[in-house]
């Protein structure tokens, strides 16, 4: 696994820990809209922010075997926002991202992520654990 860096060094950062409990979602889409809208993303674009955040913290919370905790990072530099999601399990097993035509049920929700981000990427931690990193351009930037 690379390790993530930051984008810049004078990024501005939200991290938020939360129970691994499928109850805590929303607080997740909720911190996700905040930082979303104070940003130049129109009101789709934040819909599909808080979308893609609410199936990575379900799946993470559905695959991180003995997780008490998953984290979810905002980083927002002047082109893009950074988000990942890591859980603190013993899991280390990353599912390859299907296609929407080889998606089965269960995997739905990697393909919806990959459809409304510009990237997303799964890694092993290490230290336990697996990182989803998904991005995603400022409208700002991508109209410069």
């Amino acid at each position: 696994m690379k390790l993530l860096q930051p984008l810049v060094a004078s990024n501005d950062m939200v991290e938020l820990r939360l129970p691994c409990k499928a109850e805590w979602v929303a607080v997740a889409r909720l911190a996700i809209a905040g930082i979303a809208s104070r940003l130049a993303y129109t009101v789709a674009d934040v819909e599909d922010l808080k979308l893609a955040v609410a199936e990575a913290c379900t799946n993470r919370i559905r695959h991180a075997d003995g997780a008490e905790t998953i984290v979810i990072a905002a980083e927002v530099a002047p082109d893009e926002v950074r988000i990942t999601v890591r859980d603190e399990g013993s899991s280390t097993h990353v599912v390859a991202v299907p296609s929407v035509a080889e998606a089965r049920e269960d995997r739905l929700g990697i393909v919806l992520i990959q459809s409304l981000m510009d990237s997303a990427d799964y890694y092993v931690d290490p230290d336990g654990g697996v990182v989803l990193v998904m991005r995603k351009s400022i409208p700002a930037a991508r109209d410069a």
